[in-house]
């Protein structure tokens, strides 16, 4: 799926890019293809490669009253959300994740600088599951 996005984009961007190298700069001395050769073949690289360092960063835990995420290849982000400042529990999934059976798990905190935290690239059934046991044990904490 983040193949899919990332060829999407990049497929865009060299479109642009070709668009700019056939459009009104053409009578410049520089050769056809010079600028947009090299980064055109950089964006299919990176539509290759990237995505799977992605994946690979992406982590997660559920504690007994806190869940724990982790993810970032360059600047490490680790978030932790405790059950008690949640406010309410999304599962929520764009057309290209639709197709692939995924989807996001998104706990909105109580709070107003980063009141959504998201969890994405979870099967859909295990997104719902992850909710479910959320949800439980916010009721435990209520009664």
């Amino acid at each position: 799926m983040l193949r899919v996005r990332a060829s999407i984009i990049a497929l865009v961007l060299i479109a642009a890019l070709l668009a700019a190298d056939l459009g009104p700069l053409r009578e410049t001395p520089v050769p056809f293809g010079a600028i947009s050769g090299p980064a055109v073949l950089l964006l299919i690289l990176s539509a290759l490669w990237s995505p799977g360092r992605r994946y690979r960063s992406w982590g997660y835990e559920v504690e007994d009253d806190e869940l724990h995420i982790q993810h970032g290849l360059w600047t490490r982000v680790r978030t932790i959300v405790p059950f008690g400042r949640v406010q309410h529990i999304d599962v929520a999934q764009g057309p290209i994740e639709r197709q692939f059976g995924v989807g996001r798990l998104i706990l909105h905190t109580a709070g107003t600088r980063s009141s959504a935290v998201g969890l994405p690239g979870l099967e859909t059934g295990e997104a719902e599951r992850i909710r479910d046991v959320i949800r439980s044990r916010i009721r435990q904490d209520l009664v």
